[in-house]
């Protein structure tokens, strides 16, 4: 097929390419090669964790005991935002905002997607690399040129963004609302078109590296479940990311050019503004557009790299291939038409709200469909529980508890009562934070030998899994039930509100428990620092794994193979097969002679 022809001519361009030797710019900067680059993503990734965790300790802090005077309040946001150690409420609107968009989009997104799709696409499918080194490289400084500009946001005079993470209108519209809503603001949505340039530019890549770049034998249905949900989630992102653009666009044009897309009839301190006929509910759809989607762009690779781990670490196949892909297909599809239920009291018809209620219980079907494939698959297998394999299973757990209050939030009637209240956050930290970052820590553990050639310890690996679990439930858990009793969130402190006196232990036990889990985070960032120096040094194949990376040499070379890209025999989950002696076949191994192809 074509992907021959093009994989040969690669293999000249990359014997070509690389007479000269690479200097240290070259390599570790301006670099094209996709293990590089997936690298540069999680270092990045990990850098944006560490301080979107800082802020959420912080307004944390705030909620468990109101109006005291803090320390390190006064030394990390100064007399400005906290007067005498304590927090004023503009930076605490302003903490949980950037927290939020730190998380959804520069670590989740570019810790799932940008380091795996990079490090495992041209891996997994025999490619030299990805179809454009040039296109991915930019892609990756655009990230990080909207990673800086998002963090200069903070010390600007008026604070940073303060609209919340969904930055509605008018709040983030007209520059003089509030103070947040200023110099900010705009920085806010330079960063984010910036962002999505880079992620276009990305998905494009990995969509075309796909279809185009597979080896000799690796058809679709032979492609591991980890390049199926990176595929997929590619084109989600091609979908709805355009659509985020176009809102954040005409926001500018009405901050910046008085125009009116959003805004309508707007009074402040009794000045009547010159704004009319605009609608902020219409910025609710072209966000919320995006806005669901990026669930699932955020949620799918982990889906991925969860499979795969499950099913090595099982010693099984995995149960149900085909479903699996079904399901991820369906999850793309119904993914792009359930916005709606994030607007169930916008005002929005009540026959519009029942059919966004069907479409949003309907991806239950496919959602479930998984979660018992993966449960399916641990069943009477081999386990072996390395930290890989216990951040998946938590991840399945997470994914289910998150999932069932999902249900609730997903109907009109019922959303009705507990929106905007901590349910919410305690559903979507749950079923897309948490289990996402399950799913990268998974991946992080399974495939550090591959990108730094060395082991990551053990040992601290358990401990983290343990205290992140134990306090993950202990922070989220608690939030359902502050919600029902009707807290309200983005709230910067309840204590005008009687009503809510008795919840206040509740916040404090919350605050607790993620005050110690965000502590142990410096467990992990402790293994995966020193292992890349002084980690034990890996063999080929620590996990006995089937799939093509895991044939490349321990040592990085630019073009993955030193000789001929191994041609393909076989599906990626030959685990426990009774043909052969060894308890997995790679895929790269012949099939006997007689030797029948295993069902999936």
């Amino acid at each position: 097929m074509s992907a021959e022809a093009h994989d040969h001519g690669h293999e000249h361009d990359h014997e070509h390419e690389h007479h000269h030797k690479d200097t240290f710019i070259t390599k570790y900067i301006f670099s094209i090669d996709h293990k590089m680059i997936a690298k540069q993503y999680l270092i990045t990734g990990i850098v944006m964790g560490i301080i979107g965790i800082a802020m959420s300790l912080l307004f944390r802090m705030q909620l468990a005991w109101p109006e005291e005077s803090f320390k390190i309040f006064n030394v990390l946001l100064g007399d400005k935002f906290a007067p005498n150690g304590v927090m004023a409420n503009d930076i605490y609107l302003a903490l949980v905002t950037i927290h939020g968009t730190i998380m959804v989009f520069f670590v989740l997104t570019a810790g799932l997607s940008g380091t795996f799709s990079n490090l495992l696409i041209p891996l997994q499918i025999g490619a030299r690399d990805m179809a454009s080194g040039f296109m991915n490289m930019i892609s990756y400084w655009l990230f990080f040129l909207s990673a800086v500009i998002m963090l200069c946001s903070l010390f600007v005079e008026a604070g940073p963004a303060s609209a919340g993470w969904t930055i509605y209108p008018p709040l983030s519209a007209l520059p003089q609302a509030i103070p947040g809503s200023g110099t900010g603001m705009t920085l806010w949505l330079v960063s984010m078109a910036i962002f999505i340039a880079s992620s276009l530019m990305g998905s494009l890549n990995y969509i075309v590296t796909v279809i185009n770049l597979r080896t000799k034998g690796m058809s679709m249905t032979r492609l591991p479940l980890t390049i199926w949900t990176f595929f997929v989630t590619a084109i989600i992102g091609v979908i709805s990311f355009p659509v985020l653009l176009s809102a954040a666009l005409l926001l500018i044009f009405d901050r910046s050019f008085g125009t009116s897309f959003f805004l309508s009839d707007i009074y402040i301190a009794g000045e009547v503004l010159h704004y009319q006929g605009g609608s902020p509910v219409l910025f609710e759809h072209l966000f919320w557009f995006l806005g669901h989607p990026e669930v699932y762009i955020v949620i799918l690779p982990a889906m991925g790299l969860v499979s795969e781990i499950m099913a090595t670490n099982s010693r099984k196949p995995i149960f149900g291939y085909r479903a699996m892909i079904m399901s991820i297909l369906a999850i793309a599809f119904l993914s792009t038409i359930v916005w709606g239920h994030h607007m169930f009291i916008s005002g929005m018809n009540p026959f519009l709200g029942s059919v966004f209620t069907f479409t949003t219980l309907l991806i239950a079907i496919p959602s479930a469909v998984k979660a018992f494939n993966w449960i399916t698959t641990l069943w009477k297998g081999n386990l072996q529980f390395n930290p890989a394999m216990l951040f998946s299973i938590g991840m399945v757990s997470t994914f289910i508890t998150g999932g069932l209050t999902g249900i609730i939030l997903g109907d009109s009637t019922l959303d009705i009562n507990v929106h905007d209240t901590y349910f919410v956050i305690a559903h979507f930290h749950l079923v897309m934070g948490i289990s996402a970052l399950y799913g990268m820590f998974a991946g992080i553990y399974h495939w550090f030998p591959k990108m730094y050639g060395r082991m990551l310890n053990k040992n601290l690996g358990y401990i983290h899994f343990w205290i992140t679990a134990v306090c993950a439930y202990g922070v989220f858990f608690p939030m359902h039930f502050i919600g029902l009793a009707g807290l309200p969130r983005r709230y910067y402190t309840n204590t005008n509100f009687p009503l809510f006196d008795d919840l206040q232990n509740v916040n404090v036990l919350i605050t607790t428990f993620a005050l110690v889990g965000g502590a142990f985070q410096l467990v992990f960032l402790y293994n995966f620092f020193s292992s890349i120096f002084y980690g034990k040094k890996a063999v080929q194949n620590p996990w006995k794994s089937t799939t093509l990376e895991w044939t490349t040499p321990v040592e990085h070379i630019h073009g993955n193979w030193p000789g001929e890209i191994p041609h393909v025999y076989r599906w990626p989950y030959d685990y426990s097969n009774p043909n052969h002696d060894v308890d997995f076949v790679p895929q790269n191994v012949p099939m006997k002679e007689g030797e029948e192809v295993l069902h999936h």
